[in-house]
């Protein structure tokens, strides 16, 4: 299951690469915001911090958010290597591929760069990309995986 979970993890960190490759060159004029439905839209925002934005002031903060991330990679990778499920495999690669693409962009950009913006009702959840959906999904599937498959019961 190794080769399945590498596997979505490279297909993760690349289509998330490639999205806000393309995303930044083309939200970089102005204005910056594209409405695409009454709830959804696509705009340019730089996450110089950890989830929502915290830590975001410090000048270390990209390359040791990178460095916590790099580690939580290696410790997935090593998990992923004695897997035996499929569906476990796949929820640890898309982790894995969300947590390199937010690494790379930490990396290259010095922040994370978010464009996915819900909103409803006025309000709005905070902006997201395809590298931070990847990880929702892979640990939503892995907590619906565990309460549901009942692995090695306790005798």
């Amino acid at each position: 299951m190794l080769r399945v979970g590498l596997a979505i993890a490279a297909a993760v960190a690349v289509i998330d690469q490639l999205v806000k490759w393309w995303l930044i060159d083309w939200l970089a004029e102005p204005p910056g915001f594209v409405e695409v439905l009454p709830f959804f839209n696509l705009v340019m925002v730089w996450n110089r911090g950890v989830s929502f934005g915290l830590l975001g002031d410090a000048d270390l903060a990209p390359y040791l958010m990178a460095g916590i991330a790099g580690l939580v990679v290696i410790g997935l990778v090593i998990w992923l290597a004695g897997v035996s499920e499929r569906l476990l495999a796949a929820s640890i690669g898309l982790i894995i591929g969300g947590a390199l693409g937010n690494i790379v962009d930490r990396l290259v950009y010095g922040a994370v760069a978010d464009f996915v913006d819900v909103h409803a009702g006025g309000y709005h959840w905070p902006a997201f990309n395809v590298a931070d959906a990847a990880i929702t999904v892979g640990v939503a599937v892995m907590l619906i995986d565990g309460l549901l498959n009942r692995r090695g019961e306790p005798k």
